[in-house]
């Protein structure tokens, strides 16, 4: 059974992370048009912080139904 305080933990930082994310996301469609070949680059690490962070709190559910 993991560690339910460490994965709490680690969903604090990945929701920092994802949090950090959504800011650069929003900060690059108010700059718009310029920077726009960034879109896809940002928008990746957008999405790939919040994969994380919902993955996490589906293991965090999981462990605590468990």
């Amino acid at each position: 059974m993991p560690d339910l305080e460490a994965l709490k933990a680690e969903i604090k930082k990945l929701n920092a992370r994802a949090t950090q994310a959504k800011m650069d996301l929003h900060d690059l469609s108010e700059e718009l048009p310029t920077n726009w070949e960034r879109i896809p680059e940002v928008a990746q690490v957008a999405h790939q912080a919040y994969a994380a962070l919902l993955a996490a709190r589906a293991q965090l559910a999981a462990a605590q139904a468990a």
